[in-house]
Formats: C-alpha cells, structure tokens, sequence
C-alpha cells in the first residue's frame, strides 16, 4: 500500500479557475450609533462634574492627600489584609472539615458557616465590640473548684483586634465555601494516584490538590478580598474609629462638606480597587497555565497551542491523502 499527494494545479488555468475572494466585512450601523450615545453621554457627565460647585474639587484636592485621610488609608488596608489572613486559614480549615469522613468535625464545620454566613456582619461587629462587656473575665481552672489563671478581656482585646476577629471569621465563613468548591473540582483520580504513590493526606493536599484547585479559589478570592477592602467602612459598629471611611466622615463633620470628602474616600477606594484587580488578573494567568487556551506555555511567548503544535511538525500537511491500493 502507497499514498500518493493529488497535485496542486498551476499555471493559467488555475489562475483562471480559483479567482481570490474579496470578502468584505458586514455592515454594523449598531456599533457607531452605540458609540455615539456613549461618547454624548461622556461629554454631559463631564460636563456635569467640571461645573456642578456642589461637588467642591478645590477641597477634594486639598484633603485627598491629608495626613488624617493617608493614615486612613494605612489602617484600612492593614485591616484588610489580617482580616483576609484569618478568614483564610479559617476558611481552609473549616473546607477540610467539611470533606471530612468524621461527621462530628463536619457537624461544627456547617454549623459555622451556617451562622457566620446568617447574620449580617455589622450585627457581628457590634457583638465582637461589646465582647468585654458579654465576657468581662476569661478563667482558666477546675469547673467548679478552684481558679488557675484569670484575665480581662479589656486588656487583650482592642478595638483593633475585635475588627480583625470580627471581619476574618466573617469572611472565613464566605470563603469555607469557596475553597470546598475548588478543592471538589480536582478529579478523585488525583489523590488516587498521589496515594498509589505513597504519598500522606497532607502531602497530597499541599502539592496536589491545592495547587490544581487555586484555578478556580482564586477569581472568587479576589473578589472577596475587594469586597473586605469595602467591608472595613463598616468597622465603626466595633467601635474602630482610624479607618478611611471614619477619616473623611470626621473631616467633612468639621468642615460641613459632606460631598467632597466623600469624594476622597471614593478616590482612594477605586484607586486600591485598581491595584487589587491587577494582582487578581496575574494571578489567574499564573494558576491558569495549561487550562485557558490564552495563556501560553512557557518558552512559547504570545503563540497559540495550536501554533505550537504546528510549528513542532508532527502533523501531516495533507489529512487527507488519497490511498492507492
């Protein structure tokens, strides 16, 4: 058996049978008449921020960066970031309950997430603010018999740290979920062949099941860390009175001028927004490689895997080429 290539034709005969198409693109009268509303539309919110004297731009520049306003800043984004810590080693923890054989860690785990995620966290910060007064003593000794060691709440638990507590085990319950989901998406095949090869629980989740499964944690994640960056306005129910939001509010109460200042804060929450979504979207091109087409394998710079596969030469030019028996 031989295969044999049909020829392609050529000369003036194939110039006269295969004429070139010049094809040309349909018209999309939509595309322009959409452009045109959205560019007028642009022009008259301009328009209405340039000249409105309500919105003050004078004092907006004046207090975007003031002293009060910057240390707001600071704060919130060290609550952000302790409060993601904690929802986060919380979270994982409570999703390794959940896949658990033992029913009584995946009673507590549910149990968890079932209140944390049922009351609204500002009830949940008031709470957390008014645990000195629900818990003024911690005791450590014998039930009912005599006491070890004892000592007040007011001295450990701060404003601070009662926002920290309250927004991360808030959060941990939101993201117990997310992180079950992902590690459900690895196939049961993989810790199949991780324990063929004699490899522990742990090890497994740690180098195999983790890994694969930030695929799909981290979007959500994201999401839910610029959802806490917003969170923290809230953190006055504590009360935690350095944050952003309360900076603005105390200038603005002072200066009468509510708009402008809420104007700052809303400028500094876009801008840390922006930086978010940045380290979002790399991170997601980082745990996507080898699963979303647009991301390309290393060594290979902007080409397609179909480029790839091409250029290595594997696959026959013709598909298919006529048999001569």
């Amino acid at each position: 058996m031989s295969t044999t290539q049909t020829p392609s034709p050529s000369g003036p005969a194939a110039e006269q049978r295969f004429t070139p198409i010049r094809a040309k693109a349909a018209p999309r009268p939509g595309t322009w008449i959409s452009a045109v509303i959205v560019a007028l539309l642009v022009l008259a919110l301009i328009s209405f921020l340039v000249t409105n004297p309500v919105l003050e731009w004078g004092t907006v520049a004046t207090y975007l960066f003031d002293i009060k306003v910057v240390q707001g800043v600071g704060w919130t984004l060290l609550l952000t970031l302790l409060s993601m810590v904690l929802g986060t080693v919380v979270a994982l923890t409570a999703a390794v309950m959940r896949r658990s054989e033992n029913p009584v860690l995946r009673g507590v785990s549910w149990a968890y997430i079932f209140v944390f995620r049922g009351i609204p966290v500002y009830t949940q910060l008031v709470f957390w603010g008014l645990f000195t007064v629900i818990v003024p003593k911690i005791v450590i000794g014998v039930p009912f018999g005599p006491e070890l060691l004892s000592f007040s709440t007011r001295d450990l638990l701060t404003a601070f740290w009662a926002a920290v507590i309250g927004l991360g085990l808030n959060e941990g319950a939101y993201l117990a979920e997310i992180i079950r989901s992902g590690l459900n998406s690895v196939d049961k095949g993989q810790t199949e062949a991780s324990k063929a090869l004699g490899m522990g629980n742990g090890t497994i989740l740690r180098r195999i099941i983790v890994p694969q499964a930030m695929r799909v944690i981290v979007p959500p994640l994201g999401n839910e860390t610029i959802g806490m960056l917003k969170t923290t306005s809230l953190v006055l129910a504590v009360p935690f009175t350095l944050d952003l939001t309360f900076a603005t509010n105390g200038i603005a109460n002072k200066l009468f001028t509510p708009i402008p200042l809420l104007i700052v804060a809303a400028l500094w929450y876009l801008a840390i927004t922006s930086v978010l979504m940045v380290g979002q979207h790399f991170l997601e091109k980082h745990f996507g490689r080898g699963f979303d087409d647009r991301t390309p394998a290393a060594g290979q710079g902007r080409r397609s895997r179909q480029a790839a596969v091409n250029s290595a030469g594997t696959t026959p030019q013709n598909p298919l080429p006529e048999v001569e028996l």
